[in-house]
Parts: C-alpha cells; sequence; structure tokens
C-alpha cells in the first residue's frame, strides 16, 4: 500500500538569495530518483524556509517494482549435439547462469531470427524505505551549491550546518543516517515562539503542526500572505507599497513567520534622488517603499518583522533608527557628488582599468565619444550631443553615490547631467545607454541615449573580440550576449536602417592606434557580425519562429539588422501560406540542379525563340510580369507582399517541372531552361534562400 513520505533539511540560516533555487532543486532532484527506479508517486511538493528544506511526496510505492534479467545464450545447434546432448557450449552457459544441465532443454526460445538457449529469471522489488536514505542523500550532493561548508569537527559538507533530520514514510521513522545525523521524526519551530522540538506525526499532518509552531513552511503561502500583507499596510498609510519580485522572494526566504509593519522617515530625505533612497532601503534593510498617488515616493517604509512582537512600535522604532543613517549617508553622498561636475570627475577615469589592454575607462569615452557622434548620421541624433554624452557616459562611476550602490550606474549620472546644466539629451542618454538591461527591459526612447547606447555596446565588443578573448561556453565575463542583444532590439524596435558592418568598421577605427588586435580588422568586424547576428536565433525561436526560416535569410549574408528582421517575419509570413511547401521543394529542386552546372555563367539571359514547350513559355511570362510587380516593393523593403506576389509561381513552376525536361539533349535548348531557373532561383533571393524551408532528411 502506497504511503506518504516526507524528508525535511533542519539548518542554520540558509542564504536568502538562492533559498528557492535550493527547494526547486532538491524537490527535482528527489523526483529524478525516485523515477529512475521506477517508483509510482502522486503529486510532489516542496516546502523552504530560512531554517528548513523539505520534500513531501504522496501516495509513494512501498516497494520498486520487480525485475526480470534475460541471458541469451548459443544457439541450439551449438549448444546440443547431434544426440542432443548439451557441448561445452552450453555447459558453460549453465554455469554462468547457475541452472542445471537437464533444464537446458526447456530453455530454448526464438530471438526473432533463431532458436537459442535463454536464462529468465525474476528479480523481486526492493524496499523503497531502504532505498530513501540514498535517494535523499544523492539529491543533497547533486544540489547547485556553489562553495560548501564544513562545521565543528564533521567532515560532512552542505550549504550550511545542518542539525536535525526528519525523515517519514507514512507514520513511521525511516531510520538512516543523513550528513552523519540519524533521521527521527523530531523537526523544530520558530526560533523564539516555539523554541522547543515538535514530533512530526506524519507528511499529511507536517505544515498544520509547523504552522502551529509559528513557521509557515510553504514558501508560496508565505510570499502571497507578505505581498497582501505589505499592499494592505501600504494602503492604511495612504499609499502604494511598489513589490519587487526578486526583494519579495528574498524576504520571504528571511521569514518563517511575516508580519509586515510600517515605519517613517524624515520628509528631509525626499531632496535626495528617490532612486537611492529606494536602492538604501531595498539593499540594505530590505524595506518596501511607498508611492503616493502621483507615484512619487512617501517617507514611509514596510519592513516584514520574522516575530509577531508583543510591542510592535519598538520593533518599528527600531528600524527607524537603524534607516536614519543610511539616509543620512546617501544624502550626504549626493551633495558631495554636486560639489564637482561630471566632466571634472571625468579625469578619475583615467586610473580606472576598463581592460588591461583596452586601456582605461577615460580611453573607453573617447572611443565612445567618436563613436556615437560617427553613428549619429544613421541614428539622427545630433552628433555633437551624441560626443558630449559619449565623453560624460562613465563620469558617475567615480562618484560617491554609485560607489555605494552600484544599480545607480547611469542614473545618478542623469541627476548630475542635469545639475551641472548639461542639455537634457545628453542627461537622459547617461541613463539610457545602459538600456536594456535584461530581457523584457525598456529600451532608450532619445535618438541621443538610442546612439550611446549602440556606441558603448559596439566599443566592448570589437574591443574584447579585438584581444582574442570572445565568449566560450558559458564565460561572458563582458557580457557581450546581452550586449548585442541590446543592440539588436534598439536597431529593430526603432527602425533604425544602420549596416552593421559599417558600424563595427566606425567601431575598430577607434582601436587601430592602440596596436593591440591580434587580427586584422577586418577578421574582427567578420567575428563580431556573425556572433551578433547569431544572437537573432534566440530571439527568434523565443517568438516560436522555426529556425529554418531565420536560416533562409541568413544565406544571404546581410549586415542590417532591420533590414534581415524584417525579411525574416516576411518569410515567416509565407512559410504559413498553402503555397510554401511546394514553392521550398521547387527552388530546392532548382538549388540542386544549378549547383551542378559550373558552365553556366550568372545573368545569362533567356532566349524567347527557344522556349517551345508550353509549360516553360508560361513559365517565362509569370517570372517576366512578377518581376514588374515585385521590384517596387522590393525597394520599400515590403517582402511579405512581394513573397505573396512570388507565391503565384506556384502552378507555373510545378507545371514545368511535370512537363520539361530540364536537361535536354540539344544543348542551346537545355542553357536556356537553365537560365530560366537561374532567373526563377534569383527573383526568390532577392528576398531569402527558400530552399532552405525544406526540412533536413
Amino acid at each position: 500500500m502506497s504511503s506518504d513520505f516526507l524528508v525535511e533539511i533542519g539548518t542554520e540560516e540558509l542564504p536568502p538569495k538562492s533559498l528557492l533555487n535550493l527547494s526547486e532543486a532538491f524537490r527535482e532532484e528527489v523526483v529524478n530518483r525516485l523515477s529512475g527506479l521506477k517508483l509510482n508517486f502522486g503529486t510532489v511538493s516542496s516546502f523552504a524556509s530560512p531554517r528548513r528544506l523539505a520534500v513531501v511526496v504522496r501516495a509513494l510505492d512501498p516497494m520498486t517494482p520487480g525485475q526480470e534479467t534475460v541471458n541469451w545464450g548459443p544457439p541450439k545447434s551449438v549448444a546440443f549435439d547431434q544426440s542432443g546432448m548439451p557441448t561445452r557450449a552450453a555447459q558453460a552457459f549453465a554455469e554462468k547462469n547457475n541452472c542445471p544441465l537437464t533444464a537446458l532443454a526447456d530453455m530454448v526460445e526464438h530471438d526473432g531470427k533463431q532458436e537459442k538457449l535463454c536464462h529468465r529469471a525474476s528479480q523481486p522489488g526492493q524496499s523503497t524505505t531502504a532505498l530513501l536514505g540514498d535517494i535523499v542523500s544523492g539529491a543533497l550532493a547533486a544540489l547547485p551549491i556553489p562553495k560548501r561548508m564544513r562545521w565543528g569537527t564533521r567532515r560532512e559538507e552542505f550549504v550550511r550546518p545542518v542539525h536535525w533530520i526528519v525523515m517519514l514514510f507514512g507514520n513511521d521513522v525511516v531510520n538512516t543516517q543523513i550528513m552523519g545525523l540519524p533521521t527521527g521524526n523530531r523537526s523544530r519551530g520558530h526560533r523564539f515562539h516555539a523554541p522547543n522540538e515538535i514530533v512530526i506525526d506524519s507528511p499529511a499532518s507536517y505544515c498544520q503542526q509547523l504552522k502551529q509552531a509559528y513557521v509557515l513552511a510553504d514558501f508560496d503561502e508565505r510570499r502571497h500572505l507578505i505581498r497582501e500583507g505589505v499592499h494592505a499596510a501600504a494602503k492604511k498609510a495612504g499609499g502604494h507599497a511598489a513589490i519587487d519580485d526578486d526583494l519579495l522572494n528574498e524576504v520571504t526566504a528571511l521569514n518563517e513567520w511575516p508580519v509586515p509593519l510600517v515605519g517613517h522617515f524624515e520628509a528631509r530625505f525626499l531632496d535626495v534622488p528617490a532612486e537611492a533612497l529606494i536602492s538604501s532601503m531595498k539593499s540594505h534593510q530590505k524595506y518596501f517603499h511607498v508611492l503616493d498617488d502621483s507615484g512619487k515616493l512617501m517617507p514611509i517604509f514596510i519592513t516584514v518583522a520574522n516575530i509577531e512582537s508583543t510591542d510592535p512600535e519598538q520593533v518599528i522604532r527600531g528600524n527607524e533608527r537603524v534607516i536614519r543613517p543610511r539616509l543620512s549617508d546617501a544624502a550626504f553622498f549626493y551633495e558631495t557628488d554636486r560639489q564637482t561636475t561630471l566632466a571634472k570627475q571625468r579625469e578619475s577615469l583615467r586610473s580606472i582599468v576598463f581592460q588591461a589592454k583596452l586601456g582605461s575607462l577615460f580611453d573607453k569615452t573617447e572611443r565612445v565619444a567618436s563613436l556615437a557622434r560617427a553613428l549619429s548620421e544613421r541614428t539622427g541624433a545630433d552628433g555633437a550631443l551624441a560626443f558630449r554624452a559619449g565623453e560624460l557616459s562613465k563620469s558617475d562611476l567615480v562618484s560617491e553615490m554609485v560607489g555605494e550602490f552600484d544599480d545607480l550606474q547611469g542614473t545618478m549620472g542623469r541627476y548630475y547631467a542635469i545639475h551641472d546644466g548639461e542639455d537634457p539629451e545628453v542627461a537622459n542618454a547617461l541613463f539610457e545607454q545602459y538600456l536594456p538591461r535584461f530581457a523584457g527591459d525598456i529600451i532608450p526612447t532619445t535618438r541621443t541615449g538610442i546612439t550611446l547606447a549602440i556606441a558603448d555596446r559596439l566599443d566592448t565588443l570589437v574591443g574584447i573580440f579585438g584581444i582574442g578573448q570572445p565568449p566560450s561556453g558559458s564565460k561572458d565575463p563582458f557580457a557581450l550576449r546581452r550586449a548585442s542583444l541590446g543592440v539588436l532590439r534598439i536597431i529593430v524596435e526603432h527602425k533604425i536602417d544602420i549596416d552593421l558592418r559599417a558600424a563595427l568598421n566606425l567601431a575598430l577605427t577607434q582601436h587601430i592606434d592602440t596596436s593591440t588586435l591580434v587580427e586584422s580588422a577586418d577578421h574582427i568586424n567578420k567575428q563580431v557580425l556573425t556572433y551578433m547576428l547569431d544572437r537573432f536565433k534566440g530571439r527568434y525561436e523565443d517568438e516560436h519562429i522555426p529556425a529554418e526560416v531565420f536560416q533562409s535569410v541568413a544565406a544571404r549574408q546581410l549586415s542590417s539588422p532591420l533590414d534581415i528582421h524584417l525579411r525574416v517575419m516576411a518569410v515567416h509570413t509565407f512559410n504559413q501560406l498553402p503555397e510554401a511547401e511546394a514553392l521550398a521543394a521547387a527552388n530546392k529542386r532548382v538549388s540542386n540542379i544549378l549547383s551542378k552546372q559550373i558552365d553556366l555563367p550568372d545573368g545569362r539571359e533567356v532566349n524567347q525563340a527557344l522556349l517551345v514547350e508550353p509549360a516553360e513559355q508560361t513559365l517565362a511570362t509569370t517570372l517576366m510580369e512578377l518581376t514588374g510587380a515585385v521590384g517596387p516593393l522590393l525597394e520599400t523593403r515590403d517582402y511579405t507582399n512581394a513573397l505573396k506576389e512570388l507565391a503565384k509561381l506556384r502552378n507555373p513552376v510545378d507545371q514545368f517541372f511535370d512537363e520539361v525536361m530540364v536537361m535536354a539533349e540539344q544543348s542551346e535548348v537545355r542553357m536556356n531552361r537553365l537560365a530560366l531557373l537561374q532567373k526563377l532561383q534569383a527573383l526568390f533571393l532577392n528576398i531569402a534562400d527558400i530552399s532552405l524551408l525544406v526540412p533536413a532528411k
């Protein structure tokens, strides 16, 4: 009869930022090991709090299924002599399988080809209880823990010291050892509200018993209660809570019995940029900030206490006392930074290395400024403003504020630029240069910001590739993948008509004088261009566009991201037309035929007088008509409608291949028909190589 299984690993406080990942990984590892033993089970739940990781498996089989082993031996003709007596081969088979010679005659089976000796043996299943210790130990050993620790005199290693293990199968304790500790049924509740041991009756009662001991073991339940509690507290205080999911997860991982409390800070701190105050509250104190109806920061914060205090006001006062010096520091940094200008701060960049072979951050701003001015002709930005933004782009990195809160890079640059009297376009560009920061993030909106964001990323890309340190495997210390995706997103979504090959050449020009490039500029350009355009693959996979659609466009070896994108979307639309499959197959056939004709010159004209078959005449006429119709569409990059026009070729092409012998005996006729196919291929190649839409066999 199946039973529920519970395992709880009791520890010292676990790292809050990795708790959720550890919990999910623990569950997955247990499930994988149970499945590997072919055990049947029902739903599997994971639980995680600051001092525990737990998994409950419902309706787990008590035994693994029995197994039958099959050993094939020699053919019957080899196993027995003419008189039917076992040969030495049969005797060896009997010894190997521990069976009597007299039984061999009854062990002959047909394997589908011939009769052979066959020994079958049944192995009984194993007790699940006997296997659970190894299952849990293996799951814990496989958890993604970058750095494990030892404690006391033990040799066992884990992310934090382990103090108790609960393992129950049904109502019974699974007696084994995990992490050098004996398993049992004794857990522990809240460190302060219920410090004594708790005897867990069964896996089914686990959550309720912990709840009675002031522990909400279910991570999702705690997160929901915190979210609702924080929103309610903010509403009661007259505002709206701004809840960041990462912070919410971290706070959930820090609390076993969460109690939201509202605190206040002096309104004078609101003179400091809101982003700095929020960063201080989030990073140092794990507080949620509160906004008014207009979206402005209020002098209110919400903390989540891990205790139900008899005097909550004292807890609030303690938190207010702690946050005051933090906000005072932010105010001091802000005031100190504004006593100089970004232009003066820029000089400090000379002593900060960007990359040993690529110079200082000051050198980088020199390159980025020149590149931004050069790119402004294609992006529509003012060249002088783009150059100025490039010069000041990294100055805030040496400010006191960014030194303390590195997530404010760019944000403080914008504030300080406004304070210095810089053009608003320049100020906004200092913030927008880092956009997008992650998948789904916003992109720059100002022309100067767009230009600076592209220039900064291209400079990094050509520089790192230029010194021979491209990304390898999972190692990408300069975030070149993200930089490439950012450039592509900005260009495509803002419909910027820019040739990436030419832009990379401009970027490389800024590096030529440094003599640090390990390859020729042309070679590096090709490397970076290929790397960047390959990032399109992942983008289109996320949009569920088949890989062969992108490959059909990539085969054209284009270098304008916007043009590539327009073609990909057009081919994707074409690929869903009823004519697409037949035309792709026909183009594949044409490609195969033409690839073998080494004597056929490119652009050979079709001689109308040599078109003797009605089907080839029809195809030639249709090609001529469509060439005229498609031309204007190609000029405006209306590739979608161009391919819709070319879809009209399906019937003429099908008829041509059904009725016309391409490789005619007469040389003139054969070459003319090949020229006709060349015209057909070229018409499609104006957009993409649709022969690649045919799935590989």
